[in-house]
C-alpha cells in the first residue's frame, strides 16, 4: 500500500488554482480576487515605502485609519478610482491602469 505524497504550499494562487480547476466562471472569480489582492498589496507597499502608518496616510487622504485598513485588506474588493487617486496623490504617486490579455479562453469573443 502506497501513500499519496502531498506537498504543502503557502502560495495563494497555487491553492486557488488547485481548488477551482479550469471552470471558466471560477477562473474569472480567481482573477477578480487576484486583482483585489494586488491592489491592496500595492497600497500597503506604497504606504510602507513612504514610511507612513495607516493613520498617517488616512489623515493625508482625508479618511479614517479603518478605511485604509480595508483598502489594504486582500479580501477587500471595493477599490474605487477616486480613492486610489487620493491615495496616490497623498503619496506623491499616480495611478496607472492597463488592459492586458486575460488568461485562458475568451468567452465574450464571437466565434
Amino acid at each position: 500500500m502506497t501513500e499519496k505524497q502531498t506537498t504543502k504550499t503557502a502560495d495563494a494562487v497555487t491553492i486557488m488554482n488547485e481548488a477551482f480547476g479550469n471552470d471558466p466562471e471560477r477562473r474569472s472569480r480567481i482573477e477578480e480576487i487576484k486583482q483585489a489582492m494586488a491592489v491592496g498589496q500595492q497600497i500597503y507597499d506604497a504606504r510602507k515605502a513612504a514610511g507612513l502608518t495607516q493613520a498617517e496616510l488616512a489623515e493625508r487622504v482625508g479618511t479614517t485609519q479603518s478605511v485604509i485598513s480595508d483598502l489594504e485588506d486582500a479580501e477587500y474588493e471595493g477599490h474605487s478610482m477616486p480613492m486610489l487617486r487620493r491615495i496616490a496623490a497623498a503619496l506623491d504617486l499616480s495611478v496607472q491602469v492597463s488592459f492586458v490579455p486575460s488568461p485562458g479562453p475568451h468567452p465574450h469573443h464571437a466565434a
